[in-house]
């Protein structure tokens, strides 16, 4: 099962701290997991306005704006990490799809330990849909990145609710590029 996914985090340094998790499987299935840490409340001044402002229990945001109530989760990491284990398990084989994942995949890693402790069913390597991108418009990955992926899916009339910077709208995102980039569309 290809899931799609995106974390949000306080910074893009050596020790970034993950904010949210936000996963959605090919057929829809959805999760999304704040982290509570009062430290994010320090953060600077664009991850308060992007990534905190997006959040439910940081922000200003609904939760019917952004999942199913019952895919919600809030706590501490390893609160997250045991929702996260427990969704993860209804899932035979995982392959994991992310954007430019190279913080993605670290910090998904990290709420499980090390690469070794990730559930079984888990692939340990991510497919990165930036690199997808960049063959799709026959381009380099550094120009890939820079494309708006918004404006890509407004071009193929898909049109998603929510927020850029909330981490299940862009796992959402992702999967409808993977969709697009990948089925000819």
């Amino acid at each position: 099962m290809l899931i799609y996914f995106d974390t949000e985090f306080n910074g893009l340094q050596k020790n970034t701290e993950l904010i949210s998790i936000g996963l959605v499987s090919d057929d829809g299935r959805e999760f999304y997991g704040e982290i509570i840490n009062d430290s994010f409340y320090n953060a600077d001044d664009w991850i308060v306005r992007n990534v905190l402002a997006n959040t439910v229990y940081y922000g200003d945001k609904d939760i019917d704006t952004i999942v199913d109530k019952n895919n919600y989760f809030v706590g501490s990491k390893k609160e997250i990490q045991s929702a996260l284990k427990n969704w993860l398990h209804q899932f035979e084989e995982i392959q994991l799809v992310s954007d430019v994942c190279h913080y993605d995949m670290v910090l998904f890693i990290d709420l499980f330990g090390t690469a070794f402790d990730l559930p079984k069913n888990v692939n340990a390597s991510c497919h990165d849909i930036n690199q997808d991108i960049a063959n799709y418009y026959y381009i380099d990955e550094c120009k890939a990145f820079e494309l708006s992926r918004e404006d890509i899916l407004m071009d193929n009339n898909i049109f998603i609710n929510g927020s850029k910077h909330n981490s299940l709208y862009d796992a959402k995102v992702i999967k409808e590029l993977y969709r697009i980039i990948n089925s000819g569309l």
